[in-house]
């Protein structure tokens, strides 16, 4: 498959009478945008705001972050199953509102949803304190229970992301990548003097909010399968969870896959990018032996020479991270593996639930426990007493003059288990 995407570059974004891009700038007309995103009934009022980098503003507790995408040319459309329907996608053209999110928030759905700052030290953490935010305040109805809630708010974040992204469907792009994966055969015999490799992507699906979607399948009812990694871009797989916000993958994050688009910036130079190999993250022992049994079998049918693991939210799944790890090392296949760490406040605390051996090629994401002072903002979006709740937080997080004292594990995308982070390490 070869797709092209087209980055337009959004400088600022602004409420006007027409939704479109002018001079870098998205102007939304709140009135149409509330028409396509409204009528659920079990959403008791939605509200638009907008946050810039750099702005005294907080937005608590975030559910979800989404890129403004079109399809240009090709079959299917963006967030297949849910926007678009069940097309492969992956070829063709999209554009991309490069520089726009849009952000979800309203009363806490669970309890693992997130903070963005858009300034400040909590700022230093997250992505999201670059993009130009439109904020969805979602307020649910009394009564509806909390899947209901999280599908309501999910679906009006997928719309209106869709919504905003045709604003860019006629603009010529400032940029355009081109992404190319060929047949297997024909892409194995590309370059046949560079090792082979196949990134083992894994979605959260263990349930009880804790869920990811493929093609709009909730990706637990599945077994291992192959990807065309530019099926990624076009919103194949996106975000349904409420899992810790720190090593939570919004569906921003799936679509700007960064373990995915360095893969192909080194492909044909350091080894040969075969594609991705998706497996699910379970909670009961035989589902977990099944989905690394099925993970291993394909990469070695593959005849991938390697593999990268990375493995979304901790705890529980750190077992199938370890499986995984495990099954494929057997099979004589090189594994590096991405994770984050809960290693206590200290650092001194055992970093994963399971551990083996042969992870001995290990990238971290940092360690969730550490713990921040956040600033009071002049601004506050959503629910700030959801601080105290929220995994990260405790009773007594968000102190009488609105600062926030918590683990960063609070923070969407601090800890990001696919490098999508800004924390780093530095030798001495």
């Amino acid at each position: 498959m070869r797709l092209e995407l087209g980055k337009i570059f959004i400088k600022d974004m602004q409420f006007g009478s027409e939704t479109k891009v002018e001079n870098g700038v998205l102007y939304v007309n709140k009135e149409e945008l509330l028409n396509e995103v409204g009528g659920d009934e079990r959403v008791a009022s939605i509200d638009f705001d907008i946050v810039r980098p750099g702005e005294e503003v907080r937005i608590i507790p975030v559910k979800d972050v989404i890129e403004p995408r079109v399809k240009v040319e090709g079959k299917g459309g963006i967030m297949p199953g849910f926007i678009s329907k069940v097309d492969i996608v992956g070829e063709g053209r999209t554009h991309v509102l490069k520089g726009a999110a849009v952000v979800t928030t309203g009363k806490i759905v669970g309890f693992q949803e997130g903070i963005i700052d858009m300034c400040g030290e909590g700022a230093k953490y997250t992505p999201f304190s670059k993009t130009n935010n439109l904020v969805i305040i979602c307020e649910p109805k009394e009564g509806i229970n909390q899947h209901q809630h999280e599908e309501a708010v999910r679906t009006i974040g997928f719309k209106a992301a869709a919504y905003l992204g045709k604003a860019g469907k006629a603009i010529e792009p400032d940029e355009v990548k081109v992404f190319e994966t060929l047949p297997l055969l024909k892409q194995a015999a590309q370059y046949p003097e560079l090792p082979k490799v196949v990134y083992v992507y894994m979605l959260q699906s263990q349930g009880l909010l804790h869920d990811t979607y493929v093609y709009g399948v909730d990706a637990k009812k599945i077994i291992p399968t192959f990807l065309y990694p530019t099926e990624v871009f076009d919103g194949a797989i996106v975000s349904g969870n409420c899992v810790s916000a720190c090593d939570k993958n919004p569906s921003y994050v799936h679509m700007n896959h960064p373990v995915i688009e360095e893969l192909y910036e080194r492909h044909g130079k350091d080894f040969n990018f075969l594609g991705c190999v998706i497996t699910n993250e379970n909670v009961y022992l035989a589902d977990k032996e099944r989905s690394s049994n099925w993970t291993a079998k394909l990469v070695e049918y593959l005849g991938a020479d390697a593999v990268i693991i990375s493995e979304e939210g901790f705890g529980n799944p750190d077992a199938d991270l370890v499986m995984n790890c495990n099954k494929i090392t057997d099979k004589g296949i090189k594994t590096v593996l991405i994770t984050d760490e809960y290693a206590g406040q200290d650092g001194s605390s055992q970093s994963l639930a399971d551990s083996t051996p042969k992870g001995d090629a290990v990238v971290t994401g940092g360690n969730a426990n550490e713990v921040v002072v956040l600033p009071p903002m002049k601004r506050v979006i959503g629910h700030p007493e959801a601080a105290n709740i929220i995994a990260g937080g405790h009773v007594g997080s968000l102190r009488e003059d609105g600062s926030i004292e918590a683990e960063i594990q609070v923070i969407t995308g601090a800890t990001s288990e696919v490098g999508f982070n800004y924390l780093t390490a530095r030798g001495f």
